[in-house]
């Protein structure tokens, strides 16, 4: 009994170790890459509220486009974590290139049809023609993002699968500090710049995204990573390897765009209550986010970590760490949504909005804070435990399902039916997370989830 004791210690012990090793970069990443988007936000909100909602809507097409790209490689992520339990490093380059080629074709056609039709893609997220003209600006100004992206999140997320954390971690670090630079002198027009206002938070984020092409390269192709090897190992697919991959990646993919999607029918909803009632939900959203994804670290390492075990035929071990980290994200998430509830009021201080704007922001980010353990245990299951096992059509169902039957007709309903004030509107748009937790849980201790994705490969 003693040695079993033991043993049990040690294997938590060497848990603890692996977790904090991945999540902390993934979390300092996380941290670094939202706050991107909250300096983005408070750097044009000092201009105005007009000026943030325009940016919030200029970025609805770019949500989508980063959810189907976050799909395909998540989808793929499954199989990187596998094999590198596997010690499969050939596999892992086959994965990694067939993710790049297929996300830049996909991204090609979007940046096409988001180049020649922005006018008519945004009108649809608002009726208000001072921030519509502004927010064509923005996405046109920025749409070689969609190309930028769609190379170095995939290779990016490769690196994640395969315990290589500290790569993303410093290249966010680069890209944030370059960004915030930039966004300084276009926005304002410093050191001789022109000012440029919204246009120049676009011109500064997607030279920034140029320059985390350029690094995540150099690191691919010229240091000591498991992906370095030959160049055609990427283009060598085995089919039944691309088979499988598009069997669970679909599902993966499907799930993020209907969640992105639906994240820009809220947006679609709350600026029919008003501008300052959307340009407060865009600040708390630029808050809460940071908070979400240093919590939500732990989903991003449950991939990786039960991916790993299961790829090594591990499927018990597999189980215990999926308890495990399921426990320390529920706790994260309590510890964040309190911090964040503190902190409200001075948050909400930061942006240039009007005093009800200011308002509508502290209480939208008080009621995130009390959904956020829900939010965090939700988004661990979906993204992490279930797909670490290739549960993916699951995942899927439950995730759309719960958005677009409970929370998208219940942010119209809130704005247009009912017209309630925008942090009513938030709260019953947040019972999405109510019923998908008792969906998800059911299906996780049922351990239907558990599948191993690369036998025979």
């Amino acid at each position: 009994m003693a040695e079993c004791l033991s043993a049990e210690k040690r294997e938590k012990a060497a848990l603890r170790r692996q977790l904090i090793k991945i999540a902390v970069p993934i979390a300092i990443q996380g941290v670094v890459s939202t706050t991107l988007g909250l300096v983005d936000d408070l750097m044009v909100g000092f201009l105005g509220e007009v000026e943030l909602a325009a940016v919030g809507v200029g970025n609805q097409i770019f949500l989508i486009h980063y959810m189907l790209i976050y799909g395909m490689t998540s989808g793929t992520s499954t199989f990187v974590a596998q094999f590198y339990g596997a010690n499969d490093k050939k596999n892992m380059r086959r994965c990694i290139g067939f993710s790049v080629t297929a996300m830049l074709a996909v991204s090609t056609l979007i940046f096409i049809i988001g180049t020649v039709f922005t006018r008519e893609l945004l009108s649809f997220y608002t009726n208000d023609t001072q921030v519509l003209e502004l927010a064509v600006v923005y996405m046109r100004t920025n749409s070689l993002q969609f190309i930028f992206i769609a190379y170095s999140v995939p290779v990016m997320m490769g690196f994640q699968a395969s315990q290589q954390t500290k790569l993303p971690m410093l290249v966010s670090v680069v890209v944030f500090t370059t960004n915030t630079f930039l966004n300084y002198l276009f926005i304002y027009g410093k050191f001789g710049m022109p000012m440029l206002g919204v246009q120049g938070a676009a011109l500064g984020t997607v030279i920034a995204r140029l320059m985390q092409v350029l690094i995540v390269t150099g690191f691919l192709f010229s240091s000591n990573n498991m992906f370095k090897g030959p160049i055609r190992d990427y283009f060598d697919y085995n089919k039944e390897l691309v088979r499988r991959i598009i069997k669970n990646a679909t599902p993966t993919t499907a799930n993020e765009v209907l969640w992105g999607v639906g994240q820009t029918m809220y947006a679609a909803a709350f600026n029919r209550i008003g501008t300052t009632a959307f340009a407060a939900f865009q600040a708390a959203g630029s808050i809460s986010s940071i908070f979400f994804f240093a919590a939500f670290s732990v989903g991003d390492a449950s991939l990786t970590l039960i991916g790993q075990r299961l790829g090594e035929g591990k499927k018990e071990e597999a189980w215990r760490t999926s308890k495990y980290v399921l426990k320390v994200g529920v706790l994260l998430g309590v510890l964040t949504g309190l911090v964040m509830m503190l902190l409200s009021k001075p948050f909400s201080e930061l942006f240039n909005l009007s005093e009800n704007g200011k308002h509508y922001t502290f209480l939208i980010l008080i009621i995130q804070g009390v959904f956020m353990s829900l939010t965090l245990h939700n988004g661990i299951q979906i993204t992490g435990t279930l797909r670490a096992g290739g549960d993916t059509r699951f995942a899927m169902l439950a995730e759309s399902g719960c958005v677009w039957l409970v929370a998208v007709p219940l942010a119209f309903a809130s704005a247009m039916l009912w017209q309630l004030p925008i942090y009513f509107a938030v709260i019953l748009v947040k019972m999405e997370e109510v019923v998908k937790f008792f969906v998800v849980f059911k299906r996780y201790i049922s351990k239907k989830w558990m599948n191993v994705m690369i036998d025979n490969l």
